[in-house]
């Protein structure tokens, strides 16, 4: 997909981690103009020292404020132009209560108030955040690409394994509404999970796993290139799971083989409301 996205700006969170570089270089690859931002000013360094040709910007950003977040759009319209596709990646992972989260599972006496604040604050407001200041401009233009990296259902829904999982199932929650939202307003909104353990210093050593057998964070950029491409802007509302993306089929045959609908659709469409059904 070389030159597909060229005159385009994307911006991504968590952009210095594993999966988040692995967006940054795609994006740059396919021809955009890329908005780095991470809370790691250190990574992001030495993120910046690899790029070329001035189509790379970085900030530090923490993405839990939504000053910042209101902030660094501003930056972004100032170096780049107004932002047409957003990757909202960044997040914090169970590692911040103890390395071996995957093995011996948290309990909720486990987890100081501070950090379920925090974790939430950062995983499911900071795309909130993002997306809202991004998004005025996007529809303003009547074209715009936003994706969110959730997680897998069976994550969401695991015992002791808070608050990443009802972080990210709020997040996927979130997805759905705002595809609704923006349908047929030319921003299209749509998420991407790996569908497992992926190799990324989220899943640490002390969780026992093959990293051979692990998703590689490079999996995850497939089907945000196509989801950004002309072809994947017919399609909004959708998860896609990277690790079941083939490479060997046309991306739009790929993109059908590892689609499902976001979040839960089938669970609400017989709720108990006066007169039938509310308002869509």
């Amino acid at each position: 997909m070389s030159g597909e996205l060229e005159g385009r700006v994307a911006v991504v969170t968590g952009a210095a981690g594993g999966i988040g570089r692995e967006f940054v270089s795609g994006l740059l690859g396919a021809g955009a103009k890329v908005a780095a931002l991470d809370i790691d000013g250190e990574r992001l360094g030495a993120l910046e020292a690899d790029a070329a040709d001035g189509r790379l910007m970085t900030a530090r950003v923490d993405i839990s404020s939504y000053a910042a977040c209101e902030a660094a759009v501003g930056q972004v319209r100032e170096r780049l132009g107004p932002p047409d596709i957003l990757v909202n990646n960044g997040a914090m992972g169970m590692g911040v209560i103890r390395a071996d989260h995957m093995t011996n599972l948290v309990e909720i006496h486990e987890i100081d108030p501070e950090v379920w604040d925090r974790m939430i604050a950062v995983n499911l407001s900071g795309a909130w955040y993002m997306t809202r200041a991004a998004v005025g401009g996007m529809l303003d233009r009547g074209w715009g690409r936003i994706v969110n990296v959730t997680t897998s259902f069976f994550t969401m829904l695991r015992g002791r394994f808070h608050p990443y999982g009802p972080a990210k199932s709020g997040l996927e929650a979130m997805s759905a509404g705002h595809a609704a939202e923006f349908a047929d307003r030319g921003v299209t909104v749509n998420v991407v999970v790996p569908g497992g353990p992926t190799d990324t210093p989220m899943v640490p050593e002390e969780s026992g796993i093959d990293r051979a057998l692990m998703v590689r964070p490079s999996a995850m950029v497939p089907p945000v290139l196509w989801l950004c491409s002309r072809e994947g802007g017919a399609w909004t509302g959708h998860r896609y799971v990277a690790g079941e993306w083939d490479a060997a089929l046309e991306p739009s045959a790929a993109a059908e083989g590892c689609r499902a609908p976001i979040a839960w659709p089938d669970l609400a469409q017989s709720p108990v409301w006066p007169g039938g059904k509310p308002p869509a």
